[in-house]
């Protein structure tokens, strides 16, 4: 874990570089004032909390009381330090997935879970994102819209595929690769193949077992919906600082502006979508300024960006950080020694 804590020292690199190149200086970014960036972290707070009732909520309707609720809604929000500290935002799945484990659910109905709860977040993003892509379009921002589009359909599309087909289909690890890997690693990878053949071959079970449950539906219902608020606060996170500066952004386009710089961020290139993220929303941004900006007709202000991702990233960080240090791993821990 003290190799992820560079991530956050790593981020702030994306910054040194705007402020070099554009002249930003800490006295810029404190001009946002102290009701803004307040008001932007309470929003990635509401953000993170509303993640952990969604999870919780998924977690009580197919595996029953697994712990307390809040404890359930804390291992949401402290995986997030994971996924955030990662190139694409994963990891973090790999945390909850564990938590359940050790309180006694298979691996396979722990994954299926998540995936769910994956597969719902990431619909609705990408939905947002091709919206955001099209926005774009409608503007002449043909590159920017191109390489949102390009990486949201990519991103939505697998999950999508995975999650749907692994109702009609037992997925294994391919013939080759099983055997490329047992001549390797003998048999230690034979093990870790049987494992993970069984791991998929569980999570598939579940899924056709489900598939006509009324359950699921109104489950992956419930959930679109928790997402769409979610990813609503993120979007309105990013209007609260751009107001306070004196912008006058609507929460659409900030909505919009936040989901094109989430999806960019998803490439595998810097942890945390770090540098990616903030170049995104300021150049998405930059190609609406006629219709987003009233109060200025200037481009956006690279101050406005960083201190809506030092709200909405190293905030997000500390948060879930507090919660995995005091609530996951020691509940992991526990169960390793009990």
């Amino acid at each position: 874990m003290n190799w992820k804590l560079l991530a956050i020292p790593v981020s702030v690199i994306p910054f040194l570089i705007i402020a070099a190149t554009f002249n930003v200086s800490f006295d810029n970014i404190l001009a946002i004032g102290i009701l803004p960036f307040v008001g932007a972290s309470l929003a990635m707070a509401s953000k993170l909390l509303t993640q952990g009732l969604k999870f919780n909520y998924l977690v009580k309707k197919f595996l029953g009381q697994v712990d307390a609720n809040w404890k359930t809604v804390s291992v949401r929000i402290g995986s997030e330090f994971v996924t955030s500290t990662t190139p694409s935002f994963v990891g973090g799945e790999l945390v909850r997935i564990m938590w359940l484990n050790k309180k006694g659910i298979p691996i396979g109905k722990a994954s299926w879970v998540t995936i769910i709860e994956i597969v719902t977040e990431v619909l609705v993003s990408g939905i947002f994102a091709m919206i955001a892509a099209i926005i774009s379009f409608a503007y002449g921002a043909y590159i920017i819209g191109i390489v949102i589009l390009a990486v949201s359909l990519t991103v939505t599309g697998l999950w999508s595929v995975l999650f749907f087909l692994s109702s009609k289909r037992t997925f294994q690890v391919p013939a080759w690769a099983s055997r490329i890997a047992t001549r390797i690693g003998k048999e230690r990878s034979s093990n870790y193949i049987e494992k993970t053949n069984l791991w998929m071959k569980e999570i598939c079970d579940m899924s056709r077992q489900t598939r006509h449950n009324k359950q699921i539906k109104k489950a992956f219902a419930v959930s679109i919906i928790i997402s769409v608020f979610t990813w609503s606060l993120y979007g309105l996170s990013f209007m609260i600082v751009a107001n306070g500066a004196g912008y006058v952004v609507d929460f659409f386009h900030s909505l919009m502006a936040a989901m094109a710089s989430n999806s960019i961020g998803n490439l595998p290139i810097t942890i945390g979508g770090s540098g990616l993220t903030e170049f995104t929303i300021w150049a998405y941004l930059g190609h609406l300024n006629t219709l987003t900006f009233e109060a200025t007709k200037d481009s956006l202000q690279w101050n406005i960006v960083i201190a809506w991702r030092i709200a909405t990233y190293h905030v997000g960080l500390v948060i879930s950080w507090i919660f995995l240090m005091k609530v996951v791993y020691p509940s992991i821990k526990n169960a390793k020694t009990a």
